[in-house]
């Protein structure tokens, strides 16, 4: 109680010094909650540690793309692993039909094993059989329990009855536990067989592949067997795995996070500054506070009170002010960082829709005691020492006032300079995700996304197995939607620009290729109009049309990219219009097609995000597409219906909707978003960095002016009488606040000259977050030291105001 009275005496000094803590340990706190939810929290699985993924490795990177043929490698490991088991997930799902309003539902194909292996608890009735896991297996379904509630009523006779999804009877088997976690997002809906056949030999990559290692196996000694498993593969099929190809294992926790670890911890490193330049504003003003206690702190040791004990009362008054500001900054650190992540999540991982899975738990409020106790230590510890070494005699004949010596004045200048350039790495840093933010929104996409609405359809079912029922349902659909007022022009596909799609390899015909098969494996499939829809330029050749059927011959058509790379002398050399192209060899039967003739050229499209060049592309006519590819796309993916307007697409959304569902006979349309969203989506996790640290900088910028405002201000007023015999003397005003400007300024470019130095050896850390601008950008490195000059200037003018305007006989009264 004695404390906080204490506290409650300086109002003015205990409240600055609580709102620098909040925003230190707030921003702390905020980042440390992200990485709990997305780094610490454990996998809900049983020792998730001895979990691992299968990846595969090519000299281009590593992905966890798995097909038939290299899964049953996998699972014939039985010396290392046990329970590998394969899934296949989409958003997207299935079509649940029956009741009053039929809905898309996410489902999820997993192998038998996959229960077992992640320990799912089962609520009521059991998982797949293995007999239900083969080909032609019976159709079953394991619902998850809020589906169980929100659509069956908690029903439990649901269990042996059929329910349809995308028009295929499954029975449902069981009902998932609710407190099971895949660690997707979003979280599954329903669980149904894979059916994998084990003799396949389908090389197409479009799921993924989990095991657990078994007891005494290490991650390295199943790695060692993948490589023997790798090599037979090989040998077996030389067409589809390069000499530079092999297989590889990753625990499941480190391959879900691997992606995002980086930026995290990029991140946390800049927090962990912003709140040691909290530390210095508040020690800067327990120096100032202590200054005025000199005479109390005297008394108390005059009284008997030892060193240790003056020490221990300053450092809980400094505990007591850093755990009131941490709690305050945990609340708006929380919420603060909720809102950014449900506005711009950046698609990362573990944190569930719109930031939910990022909350207030154990770890995050144990943090935040802990960081609250060592802030206060840190920013404590080194007044008290200065105070407690107060000499009684010359603090007892001071009486009131308010003296200072060099040594504090020195200490609590170096402090400011370590504020100063503090606060210039950070802004370095949020200078050059501010350019890369800026480069990317620069980045011609090579399509026009204004006016453009995506609408998304599961075709799962035997229905849309082959090309021809799905080709039926785009003409029909097209027609139906350019027949709404307002549409210009409408299309389909299975993929969209800067989302990604499939990978199909393409050989040139007469040409040999290494392995067999190129390494380029982008492949789209649109419908007519598709490039005009989008205003993709034909550079040479042509467009699809209607004519470019399934009983046509058979065509493609290629991006600048690919005619570059594989046609190096175009357009002087070879034209590629006189070539034909390749796709699926060696992937299997259902994949494999005739040759393809080469028809046009388009531009280049950035189909995998704006900050990757684009890659080479074949597209091929929707209507030509192997029954094989589009059964494995309707099941995988779905279809995206794209219409171009003339007025905003959201205000034509409702009618296109209700034409496509007429046309689908009432299958649901989900994912509707305009071309423009999913062109800031595409970038949102950099634009989630950029806004973080943009907003760090910007704290350490204002923590930054406040500190070198106190120091100068209290400079100019330890300074008063100084200063009122140099006005008295004739000393010109101006001449006086130049004086104090100049002092200033000198600390402030002693901190952006250690800053500046700092900055370029840290901006390396940043390297692999730019796009567009190098780590030591010149314009970067000039704007950061130009705008916290022009900050500490405007810090230390209205001290030097003051100090000008000072009245000599009232200052040489103040002592």
């Amino acid at each position: 109680m004695r404390v906080l009275r204490q506290l409650l005496r300086t109002p003015a000094f205990s409240l600055a010094a609580v709102a620098a803590l909040a925003l230190g340990i707030g921003a702390n706190s905020a980042i440390f909650s992200v990485i709990d939810a997305v780094l610490l929290k454990p996998l809900a699985y049983p020792d998730p540690d001895r979990i691992v993924e299968f990846l595969l490795t090519s000299p281009a990177g590593i992905n966890a793309g798995s097909s038939a043929t290299r899964f049953n490698v996998w699972r014939q490991q039985t010396a290392v692993f046990e329970d590998v088991a394969a899934y296949e997930y989409s958003a997207r799902g299935l079509n649940l039909s029956g009741g009053a309003h039929p809905e898309q539902i996410r489902a999820i194909r997993v192998s038998a094993a996959y229960f077992h292996l992640l320990g799912a608890p089962i609520a009521v009735g059991r998982t797949f059989s293995a007999d239900e896991d083969r080909p032609a297996g019976a159709l079953a379904a394991v619902i998850s329990h809020g589906l169980w509630q929100r659509r069956f009523a908690s029903d439990p006779a649901i269990i042996g009855r059929a329910i349809e999804l995308s028009g295929s009877a499954y029975q449902v088997v069981g009902i998932m536990g609710p407190g099971f976690n895949t660690g997707l997002d979003p979280e599954p809906e329903v669980w149904l067989p894979f059916q994998l056949d084990p003799e396949s030999t389908d090389h197409a990559q479009y799921f993924a592949s989990i095991a657990r290692l078994k007891p005494g196996v290490t991650l390295a000694m199943a790695n060692a067997q993948l490589q023997l498993a790798a090599a037979e593969f090989r040998r077996k099929f030389p067409s589809i795995m390069g000499p530079h190809d092999g297989f590889l294992v990753e625990t499941l926790p480190e391959a879900l996070v691997s992606d995002v670890r980086p930026a995290l911890l990029v991140l946390s490193g800049a927090v962990g500054l912003v709140l040691l330049i909290a530390c210095a504003n508040v020690a800067n003003l327990l120096l100032v506070r202590a200054t005025g206690r000199k005479r109390e702190i005297a008394i108390r040791a005059a009284l008997g009170a030892s060193r240790g004990v003056i020490i221990r009362q300053l450092l809980v008054e400094s505990a007591v002010l850093s755990l009131s500001g941490g709690a305050i900054g945990l609340v708006l650190g929380l919420a603060g960082v909720r809102a950014l992540l449900a506005v711009n999540p950046g698609d990362i991982p573990r944190i569930g829709a719109q930031g939910a899975g990022v909350s207030l738990d154990w770890r995050v409020l144990a943090f935040t005691i802990a960081v609250s106790l060592a802030t206060g230590i840190l920013f404590g510890l080194l007044p008290a020492l200065d105070v407690s070494r107060t000499d009684l005699t010359t603090a007892l004949k001071e009486g009131g006032r308010s003296g200072t010596g060099r040594r504090q004045q020195r200490t609590r200048s170096c402090l400011v300079v370590g504020e100063v350039a503090i606060a210039l790495v950070l802004l370095v840093g949020a200078s050059l995700l501010i350019r890369t933010f800026l480069a990317l929104r620069a980045v011609d996409a090579g399509f026009d996304a204004h006016n453009v609405l995506t609408l998304r359809m599961s075709l799962a079912g035997s229905r849309f197995r082959g090309t021809d029922g799905v080709n039926r349902l785009i003409r029909d659909g097209v027609q139906r939607i350019e027949s709404v007022p307002g549409v210009i022009r409408a299309g389909a596909s299975f993929t969209l620009p800067l989302e990604g799609g499939f990978g199909i390899p393409y050989n040139i015909v007469g040409r040999p290729a290494p392995n067999g098969a190129y390494d380029g494996r982008g492949w789209t499939a649109a419908s007519p109009g598709y490039f005009a829809l989008f205003r993709i330029p034909v550079v040479r050749g042509r467009s699809f049309t209607e004519r470019d059927d399934g009983g046509a011959p058979r065509v493609a058509i290629i991006n600048q990219a690919m005619a570059r790379r594989f046609w190096p002398d175009y357009p002087q050399g070879r034209d590629p219009l006189d070539d034909r192209v390749i796709l699926g060899k060696g992937y299997g039967p259902e994949f494999e097609e005739p040759a393809r003739q080469i028809v046009g050229i388009v531009g280049d499209v950035h189909d995998s995000g704006l900050n990757r060049s684009p890659a080479p592309m074949v597209y091929v006519p929707m209507a030509q597409v192997t029954d094989g590819i589009t059964s494995l796309a309707t099941r995988a993916s779905s279809i995206a219906w794209i219409v171009r307007t003339r007025v905003t697409p959201h205000e034509l959304r409702p009618a296109i909707q209700n034409e496509l569902e007429q046309t689908a006979g009432g299958l649901p349309v989900e994912d509707v978003r305009s071309m423009e969203e999913i062109r800031a989506q595409s970038t949102a996790r950099d634009d989630f960095n950029m806004s973080l640290l943009t907003i760090f900088g910007a704290t350490a910028l204002v923590l930054a002016a406040i500190g070198i405002y106190g120091l100068m201000a209290y400079t100019v007023q330890q300074r008063t009488r100084e200063i009122g015999i140099r006005l008295a003397l004739g000393a010109e005003p101006g001449g006086v606040g130049a004086m104090v400007v100049w002092q200033g300024l000198r600390l402030a470019g002693a901190g952006i000259a250690i800053g500046m130095g700092a900055a370029l050896g840290m901006v390396r850390l940043l390297s692999a977050f730019l796009f567009g601008v190098k780590a030591q950008d010149p314009l970067a490195f000039l704007a950061a030291p130009v705008v916290l000059s022009a900050v500490a200037v405007a810090a230390i003018w209205f001290p030097a105001r003051r100090a000008s305007r000072t009245d000599p006989l009232l200052a040489l009264r103040s002592e």
